[in-house]
C-alpha cells in the first residue's frame, strides 16, 4: 500500500515541478510586462486601463489584479515581480516612505535613486475622507471631523489598513482628540454595509468613492487639514521602461488624462451599474483616445476551470511536499523521543499562527503568486500528518512488536512490513485533515496574487456581488467534500479490513 501511495506521490511532485518549470520557461521566452493593482475597484479600473493601452501597443501585458494593500505592491515592485501600479502620492509620502520624511519636491529625485520612476498626476486626487449617513449627521449636527470630538459614544469603523496607516488613523485621533471607545477595523467595501446597517456610524473613505452618492453620505469637513493630497500616479521600474521605451509615451498620455469627475463615474459603473472593469477601461480608452481595445471577458466556465487548476496546484503541490517531509518526521519522533517531542511543539507552535499572517511572513523570502501561499500551505499541513504518523505508531500494542522482535525481525523491516501497515488508518486520516484544511486555507492565496477560489470571493467582496462569492466558496467546498470522499475510497481500498476493524 504505502509503496503504491508514495509512487503516486512523487508522480504528483514531478509533475507538478515540470509543468511549473515549463510554465516559467514559457513566460520568460518573450518578456511579459506585469502591472498591478491594489484590492479597490479604481486601483483595479486604473491597472486594467494601463494594460489594455500597453496590449493595443502591441505590447505583451499581465493584470495581476487586487494583490491587497500598499505595502504589498510596493515591495513586488522593487523586487521586480510587478513593473508598474497605481497609487496615490499622499500614500507613497505619508505611508511608504514616512520615514524619510520627503516632501513631494524631494520625491521623483528619491524614487530615481532606488530605480522607480514616476508619472505626472493622472487628473485626480483621491483623498481620505471621514463620512457619516446624512441622518446621523442631520441629527448630530456633524458638519466637520472636529464635531465628532463631541460625540465619543458613536461607532467607528475603518479599514484594516487605515487603522495602521502613519496618515492614518492614529494621527486622526491625535490630530482631533478622538477617543472613542469603539473602533474596529473592516475591510473598506464592507464598511459601507455597516454603515446602511447601523452596526457602525463613522467610516473612512475615498473622496471619489461610488457609494458616497450613492448611499446619500455625509463627507465631513476635514477642518484642520489633516489629510494630505492623493493624487493618482503610475509607479514603474525604470529598468523596464530601458527595455520597452513606448511604455513612457502610453504613460505620458494617461497624464492628466482623468478628471475627479469622470473617475468617480467609472467607479459607479462598476459599484452600482455593475459593468467590468475590463469593459468600463476600454470604453474610457475609447472615448479618450478613439482608441478600439482588444479584451477577452471571461465566463463563468473559463474562470471555473482557471480557478480550479490554481486552486488545485496549490493544494496538491503543498499537500504533496508535506507528506513527503511530515511522515519521517512522524516516524522519527516516534522513534526517537525526545526529538519527538520537539518536532510535535514546532509544528504545533506553526499551526497556531494565522493563516493570513503566515501568507504575510512568506511574501519577503518568496514575493508574490502561488510560491508564498504554497510554503505557507505546506507548514500549515505537517502537524495533523506528524501528529496522526506519531500516534498511529505509539498506539500499536506492545504485544505486536516483542512478537517481531523475538522473531528476530531487523528494525527497518518492523517498521516497513508491520508498524507502518498497522498505523496506515491513522496516517491517512492525518493526510486527508491536512489536504481539507488545504482546500480552505488555499482561497486566502488569491490576497497575494495566487489566484484559486479565493479569487472570485474576494472580487465578489470588492463589489457587493453575492453570485461571484459563491463562484469561489461553492467550488471550495465542493473540493473539500471530494477531497474527503477520495481519501475515504484510498482508505477502503488499501487498508485492510481487519485494521479497519
Amino acid at each position: 500500500m504505502f509503496n503504491t501511495a508514495r509512487n503516486i506521490f512523487h508522480l504528483i511532485f514531478i509533475l507538478s515541478a515540470f509543468i511549473s518549470v515549463h510554465l516559467n520557461t514559457f513566460a520568460q521566452e518573450k518578456e511579459t510586462i506585469k502591472v498591478g493593482s491594489k484590492k479597490f475597484t479604481e486601483n483595479v479600473i486604473l491597472g486594467e486601463i494601463l494594460t489594455q493601452f500597453l496590449i493595443a501597443d502591441s505590447i505583451k501585458a499581465v493584470h495581476i489584479r487586487e494583490l491587497g494593500g500598499t505595502t504589498i505592491l510596493w515591495n513586488a515592485l522593487l523586487k521586480g515581480e510587478i513593473d508598474i501600479y497605481p497609487d496615490y502620492t499622499g500614500t507613497i509620502l505619508k505611508e511608504i516612505l514616512a520615514k524619510e520624511n520627503l516632501i513631494s519636491s524631494q520625491l521623483e529625485n528619491y524614487l530615481n535613486d532606488k530605480g522607480i520612476g514616476i508619472t505626472k498626476p493622472l487628473g485626480f486626487s483621491n483623498t481620505y475622507a471621514i463620512g457619516v449617513k446624512n441622518e446621523t449627521a442631520e441629527k448630530l449636527a456633524l458638519f466637520s471631523i472636529s464635531d465628532l470630538s463631541n460625540h465619543p459614544e458613536l461607532k467607528f469603523g475603518f479599514t484594516n489598513e487605515f487603522l495602521d496607516r502613519k496618515d492614518g488613523w492614529p494621527g486622526l485621533r491625535n490630530t482631533y482628540k478622538l477617543f472613542n471607545n469603539y473602533v474596529t477595523g473592516l475591510d473598506h467595501d464592507l464598511a459601507y454595509k455597516g454603515l446602511e446597517s447601523g452596526s457602525i456610524d463613522v467610516i473612512d473613505l475615498y473622496s471619489t468613492d461610488a457609494e458616497i452618492k450613492y448611499y446619500n453620505l455625509k463627507v465631513l469637513k476635514d477642518d484642520k487639514n489633516y489629510f494630505t493630497d492623493y493624487k493618482a500616479v503610475f509607479l514603474y521600474r525604470k529598468a523596464i521602461v530601458k527595455k520597452f521605451p513606448v511604455i513612457l509615451k502610453i504613460l505620458s498620455q494617461l497624464e492628466d488624462s482623468i478628471p475627479e469627475s469622470l473617475m468617480i463615474k467609472m467607479n459607479s459603473e462598476i459599484k452600482i451599474n455593475r459593468l467590468s472593469e475590463s469593459i468600463v477601461a476600454a470604453n474610457f480608452i475609447k472615448d479618450k483616445f478613439s482608441l478600439t481595445t482588444k479584451f477577452k471577458e471571461s465566463t463563468l466556465l473559463s474562470r471555473l476551470v482557471k480557478n480550479t487548476l490554481d486552486h488545485l496546484f496549490l493544494v496538491s503541490v503543498s499537500l504533496v511536499m508535506a507528506i513527503l517531509l511530515a511522515i519521517p518526521l512522524g516516524i522519527i519522533s516516534y522513534k526517537v523521543k525526545r526529538i519527538g517531542n520537539v518536532v510535535l511543539s514546532i509544528t504545533g507552535i506553526i499551526q497556531t499562527i494565522p493563516s493570513l499572517a503566515l501568507l504575510v511572513f512568506m511574501i519577503p523570502l518568496l514575493g508574490i503568486g502561488s510560491w508564498p501561499a504554497i510554503a505557507a500551505l505546506f507548514l500549515y499541513s505537517l502537524l495533523p500528518v506528524v501528529r496522526n504518523t506519531f500516534s498511529g505508531l505509539q498506539n500499536i500494542p506492545e504485544s505486536i512488536k516483542e512478537s517481531a522482535i523475538v522473531l528476530g525481525l531487523p528494525g527497518i523491516v518492523i517498521l516497513r512490513k508491520i508498524e507502518l501497515p498497522i498505523a496506515s488508518p491513522s496516517i491517512l486520516s492525518g493526510i486527508k485533515i491536512s489536504a481539507v484544511i488545504n482546500v480552505g486555507t488555499a482561497t486566502l492565496g488569491a490576497l497575494i496574487g495566487a489566484g484559486g477560489y479565493g479569487q472570485p470571493i474576494l472580487t465578489g467582496i470588492r463589489l457587493d456581488s453575492i453570485p461571484l462569492i459563491l463562484e469561489g466558496a461553492i467550488p471550495a467546498a465542493m473540493l473539500a467534500l471530494l477531497v474527503q470522499g477520495l481519501f475515504d475510497l484510498i482508505e477502503k481500498l488499501f487498508v485492510p479490513r481487519g485494521l479497519k476493524l
